[in-house]
C-alpha cells in the first residue's frame, strides 16, 4: 500500500490546516438560541461544503450524533448521518477533505470498510475517518448496545481498526480471530482510491483513548491550553514524544469556536450575545449532566465555570476578534505546533465569506497558507 503522502488527503501546499466542524448537526457546536442558528439540514450543508472548496479550506468534520440534549432548541436533535453525508460532500465537491466519523461498536467492521471505500471512490482519495469508540450512555442504549468497560471498550476498537486496514489492504479470504471480533473468508473490493488508506483520526482524552489514538491515527485531536504560547507548545511536544514510542509521527490538531467581526468591540458583542446573554443553558446543563458534572459533584464555582465553557461550541477554544487579532489567534496555534484546527460558527455560510475573505489573505501573508491557486 501506498503513502498516505501519495493520496490527495489534505496533502497540499497550506502549513496550516483549515477545517469546518460540527455542521452536520443543528445548532452546530453553538449552544445558543439566537434565531439566526446553524440549521444542520442539507441545503446549508450542501452551500457551505462548496464555499469550502472554493476558498481552498482543507477539510469538513462531522459530529456522530444519534440524540440530542435537549433544552429549549433541543440541541444538535436533527443531524444528518456522517458516512451519507460525506459521500453527498465528496461527489458536490473538487478539493476539500470530508471525514466521516463513527460510533466503531455500532458499525459492523465489514460493513463500515465497505462504507468508507465507497466514499473514498466518490472523492478520489478525499475520505478521511474519525473514530470514535465510546460516546453518551443513552444514545447506545437506543441501539440496544451495551458500551464495555473503559479498557475493553479500546480493546474491541483496537480490533475494529485492525480488522478495518486488513479489508483495506491486498489481503483476500482472511479470517480474524479476535476477544470481540471474529470474521471468516472475509474479501472486500474495491480497495481504498489510489492504492493508500484514508486519513485517520481520533480525539481520546483518557490515557488509554490517548493511547488508541497515537497507535492508529495519523491525526489527534486535543485541547489546546490558552495560557501561554510556551504551554501550549508543551502540551503538543508531549503528544508528539508519546507518539514516536510506537514509531508514529502524528498531527496534532484542536477546535475553535470563531467570532469575527470588523471590531474587536463587534466581535465580543456578538459573542457574548450569542454565547452568554442567549445560551440554552438547559441544554448546556444536560450536556454537563450527562458527564456526571453538577453542582453537586464539583462545587458551585467550578460548575458555573464548566457551563460557560461549555455554551462557548461544546467546549472548544473561543477565537474571538476583528480579522487581524483572529489572524494572530490562530498563527498562535500554528508557532505552537498545532498542524490545524477545525472551526464552527454560529451560522457558518453568514460568516465564512468573511473569515474566507479578510483571514485567509492574512495567513497567506504569515506564510501559514499558501495562495489559493498553488494549495489547490
Amino acid at each position: 500500500m501506498k503513502s498516505l503522502r501519495d493520496r490527495a488527503t489534505m496533502n497540499n501546499a497550506n502549513e496550516f490546516k483549515l477545517g469546518l466542524f460540527g455542521a452536520n448537526c443543528s445548532s452546530g457546536r453553538a449552544v445558543t438560541l439566537v434565531p439566526e442558528r446553524w440549521t444542520g439540514g442539507w441545503a446549508d450543508n450542501l452551500k457551505m461544503a462548496k464555499l469550502s472548496d472554493e476558498a481552498g479550506l482543507d477539510f469538513l468534520l462531522p459530529i456522530a450524533r444519534w440524540k440530542g440534549y435537549g433544552g429549549d432548541t433541543d440541541y444538535q436533535g436533527a443531524t444528518l448521518e456522517t458516512i451519507t453525508w460525506a459521500a453527498g460532500l465528496l461527489a458536490s465537491t473538487k478539493r476539500i477533505t470530508v471525514f466521516g466519523t463513527v460510533h466503531a461498536p455500532l458499525f459492523h467492521p465489514v460493513i463500515a470498510a465497505k462504507q468508507f471505500v465507497t466514499c473514498d471512490q466518490i472523492g478520489e482519495g478525499r475520505f478521511g475517518l474519525n473514530v470514535v469508540i465510546g460516546w453518551n450512555e443513552d444514545e447506545f442504549d437506543m441501539f440496544g448496545v451495551k458500551q464495555r468497560d473503559h479498557e475493553d471498550r479500546y480493546v474491541y476498537g483496537q480490533e475494529w481498526v485492525e480488522a478495518v486496514k486488513m479489508m483495506w489492504s491486498d489481503k483476500e479470504d482472511f479470517a480474524f480471530d479476535g476477544k470481540f471480533i471474529k470474521l471468516n473468508a472475509v474479501r472486500s473490493k474495491p480497495k481504498p482510491y489510489g492504492g493508500s488508506r484514508p486519513l485517520l483520526m481520533n480525539a481520546g482524552a483518557s490515557p488509554v483513548g490517548r493511547e488508541f489514538a497515537l497507535r492508529n491515527c495519523d491525526a489527534f485531536f486535543t485541547s489546546a491550553p490558552k495560557d501561554s504560547l510556551e504551554a501550549l507548545t508543551a502540551h503538543v511536544q508531549a503528544v508528539k514524544t508519546e507518539a514516536r514510542q510506537y514509531n508514529r509521527d502524528i498531527d496534532v490538531y484542536t477546535v475553535g469556536v470563531v467570532t469575527c467581526r470588523a471590531t474587536k468591540a463587534d466581535a465580543e458583542d456578538y459573542y457574548r450575545h450569542c454565547i452568554i446573554d442567549n445560551a440554552d443553558w438547559s441544554a448546556v446543563d444536560s450536556i454537563l449532566a450527562k458527564r456526571k458534572i453538577t453542582a453537586e459533584t464539583v462545587g458551585a464555582d467550578e460548575f458555573a465555570a464548566r457551563r460557560k465553557h461549555q455554551a462557548n461550541g461544546m467546549g472548544g477554544l473561543p477565537i474571538v476578534g476583528d480579522p487581524d487579532s483572529v489572524a494572530q489567534q490562530l498563527a498562535h496555534l500554528y508557532k505552537g505546533g498545532m498542524r490545524g484546527v477545525g472551526l464552527s460558527f454560529i451560522n457558518y455560510n453568514a460568516e465564512l465569506p468573511f473569515f474566507c475573505d479578510e483571514i485567509l489573505p492574512r495567513l497567506e501573508r504569515m506564510g501559514l497558507r499558501a495562495p489559493r491557486k498553488a494549495a489547490a
